[in-house]
């Protein structure tokens, strides 16, 4: 007989602690090994949480809504459902049946819960389980709906809301989910006390939460971007700006555009593959010495809806051809929009894209994310009067970049020869990024 301690789980390095989104258990409830019994918000995602005892969740310490430090206690699970008294009781130390209770088996806060991992292609399906979203999972409880017998319209298969709502004949089903990106009409109005990199937007209105006379705490994800650029200002950097002509991967773009290729995907695949030629601005700077980091990972800044960015990382960018990255782009962003990123996919980036140009924006700096060397931002492509190498006036789609260095381990030679290479490839050969 035992009664064990559910901590709260430490989702990312960073992570100090969680926020409770939803009990997926109540008070009371069978708990099988493996099975999910809690969502948790890390810094920039909701995370399922599962439980590697079997018994009964006796008692909820931490409700949702609420945050507890990473490693405190947030429930108790009781082997048998005879202990589920004595696992209330520990919640009150002054009760009488405190003095007789067991003491919690001391266990490590990763075997007890444990964040749902994913694998290589961000699925976290496994061969004969079902993947549901936790507010699915409640609704099909309701509703007295097999999730067995479903089939999930969510990213990788996942089981959402909607298919329990399908399912009972409360809306009708979709078949291909469609995406359209719509024009931002309303004005950003959060507070900016720093140049951050927020950037590409989501595809939806953004909505805003200023309400006068009135002090909104900051969210989680908030509190996280506000640690890191801290963070950050405490590394000596330097800025070079360069300007590129556009005319030929504006061309390109329209011509594959209709094939999925989004804009984003085309700048990232540039700077992954100039980065190949200049590895020192893909490392990071650690106290051992420069990190050179085997893969080229490209993050690319997102701005969230309810305040704060998140940075999806577009993993192997220099390896994968230009139509896997613009999917592997949609679905990353999809998901942020959902909180549904695992933590592989927005904290393993080793360079950062800041594309503000999209806003109409000509030029700006953006601030250096922890752990990383370098961080590119890319002003709005406007037409340009230019002198040509013949002596004569010409118009040309011109666009400024900055890239922010890491100066302890960049010098300026370093970022001057890669924003060389940048615009070479752009302006002269950019249909080998197609290849």
């Amino acid at each position: 007989m035992s009664i064990n301690e559910v901590f709260m789980p430490a989702l990312s390095s960073t992570m100090t602690e969680g926020k409770i989104v939803s009990w997926v258990k109540s008070p009371g409830d069978k708990v099988e090994k493996g099975e999910t019994v809690v969502v948790v918000e890390s810094d920039k995602a909701d995370m399922d949480v599962e439980t590697f005892y079997e018994g009964y969740l006796a008692h909820i310490i931490v409700a949702a809504g609420e945050t507890a430090p990473v490693g405190a206690a947030i429930a108790y699970i009781a082997e048998t459902e005879a202990e589920i008294p004595t696992a209330k009781s520990l919640a009150n130390p002054g009760g009488a049946a405190a003095s007789s209770a067991p003491a919690p088996v001391p266990v490590a806060a990763a075997a007890i819960a444990t964040p749902i991992t994913t694998s290589q292609n961000g699925s976290n399906h496994q061969p004969g389980r079902v993947v549901v979203s936790p507010r699915a999972r409640k609704l099909a409880k309701e509703l007295k709906v097999d999730l067995n017998t479903l089939k999930g319209s969510g990213p990788y298969g996942r089981i959402v809301a909607e298919d329990i709502e399908v399912a009972v004949g409360k809306v009708p089903p979709v078949t291909t989910p469609v995406v359209t990106p719509t024009t931002v009409t309303t004005p950003v109005t959060a507070p900016v006390t720093a140049p951050a990199p927020v950037v590409t937007p989501v595809p939806t209105q953004v909505v805003t939460s200023s309400v006068p006379g009135q002090v909104v705490p900051f969210t989680t994800l908030q509190n996280a971007v506000i640690r890191g650029m801290v963070a950050s200002l405490s590394v000596p950097v330097f800025r070079v700006s360069y300007t590129i002509s556009t005319d030929g991967l504006d061309k390109l773009y329209k011509q594959i555009k209709s094939k999925g290729v989004t804009m984003t995907a085309l700048l990232a695949k540039a700077v992954a593959v100039t980065l190949q030629k200049h590895p020192i601005l893909n490392a990071s700077y650690s106290d051992q010495g420069v990190v050179n980091h085997s893969d080229i990972n490209i993050s690319v800044a997102v701005a969230m809806d309810d305040g704060g960015l998140i940075t999806p990382v577009l993993q192997n960018a220099d390896a994968i051809d230009i139509y896997s990255l613009s999917r592997n782009w949609k679905s990353l962003v999809e998901r942020a929009r959902t909180k549904q990123l695992q933590p592989a996919e927005y904290n393993s980036g080793t360079f950062t894209l800041s594309n503000l140009g999209m806003f109409g924006v000509d030029t700006f700096d953006a601030i250096l994310p922890p752990g990383q060397g370098s961080i590119l931002a890319i002003g709005a492509s406007r037409p340009q009067v230019v002198a040509t190498a013949d002596g004569l006036f010409a118009v040309r789609q011109q666009m400024q970049v900055t890239i922010t260095c890491d100066h302890r381990i960049i010098y300026g030679a370093d970022a001057a020869g890669f924003l060389q290479d940048l615009a070479k490839l752009i302006e002269t050969n950019p249909q080998s990024l197609t290849m």
